[in-house]
């Protein structure tokens, strides 16, 4: 299949994250990582939660609740999402940030293609994010 040369698509609208604690969860995108509320649902039919949080580039974060949702199976290298990467200008600001909230992040690392540093750390349900410094 020969790709195509262009595309309508404009990037990643949003991402979309089943926390098993929502409150947690919501704590944690909210106060620990700094992203800002647009909404916030509960819907009865579902006995459950939906934040929609913004990014400051305009994409979004969806926080969803749903009552008995199955853990990850494995973590990263289950089928499925990888992780969540959020790019920073620079590393060490947002790691200072997640350790004053008891965050633990690895070692950080430099992309051997690239040449770009990044770490990993785990959200609330040990969910895989990354942070990839651009600047």
């Amino acid at each position: 299949m020969t790709p195509p040369t262009d595309t309508p698509l404009l990037g990643i609208h949003h991402v979309a994250v089943i926390g098993a604690d929502y409150a947690r969860s919501k704590a944690f995108y909210t106060q620990v990582l700094g992203l800002r509320v647009l909404d916030e649902n509960y819907r009865a039919e579902r006995d459950s939660w939906k934040l929609d949080l913004a990014l400051p580039d305009g994409s979004q974060l969806e926080l969803f609740s749903f009552p008995g949702a199955p853990p990850r199976p494995s973590r990263p290298e289950a089928q499925g999402l990888r992780h969540l990467a959020f790019r920073v200008a620079a590393l060490e600001p947002m790691i200072t940030r997640l350790a004053a909230a008891g965050v633990v992040c690895e070692p950080i690392r430099t992309d051997a293609y690239t040449g770009r540093r990044f770490t990993f750390f785990a959200d609330p349900d040990d969910l895989p994010l990354e942070l990839y410094e651009i600047g």
